[in-house]
Parts: structure tokens; sequence; C-alpha cells
């Protein structure tokens, strides 16, 4: 099981309290993890990246061990220790200003 940790938007929106854990197939990316989050949670869909081009929305940003992963391609493997469920999966809004 993947845990997945969401903004407080997004835990309203898809009416949870806390974090959400998914069964989430090998090889285990941010692609399927989202994949996963929007098929257990529709009401997510096009809230953490564009429905159809499936790119991750701006302002929005993902974090596993403390690294941002949110440039790296949504095809590539999270760190084992997401993968095996001893790490979260964190989804977070990012913030802007001056």
């Amino acid at each position: 099981m993947i845990t997945v940790t969401l903004p407080t938007h997004l835990r309203d929106l898809a009416k949870v309290t806390g974090a959400v854990e998914l069964q989430v197939a090998d090889p285990v990316t941010q692609e399927s993890i989202l994949d996963a989050l929007e098929d257990a949670y529709p009401m997510l869909r096009g809230t953490i990246r564009d429905i159809v081009t499936k790119q991750r929305r701006p302002f929005i940003r993902f974090f596993a061990n403390g690294e941002d992963l949110s440039h790296q391609p949504p095809s590539a493997a999270v760190p084992k220790e997401v993968a095996v469920g001893g790490q979260p999966f964190r989804i977070i809004g990012a913030m802007a200003g001056g």
C-alpha cells in the first residue's frame, strides 16, 4: 500500500480527513500513484494534473523522502521507501508571492 498525503483543500474535496492508502501495481511511479488516486477519488481528476495532457498543475508539487520530485518525469520510479509503503508520497500546494 502506498500512503499519499494531500493538501487540505484536496482532502476536503475528496472527503477524507488524513492520508489515503492506495494499492499501486509495480512499477510505482508518480503517474501510477496519481492514476490510482484519481480512480479511487474521481472528484480529484483535473485538480492535480490536467485531465487531457496529464501534466502536473502549476503550484502543485510532489515530495518523497524530503526530495522534490515535481520535475522528474511522471514515468520515473518513486524512491523505494515510498514504493514499499515506508514513506508517504506527498502532494503539496505550493505558494507564491512577493
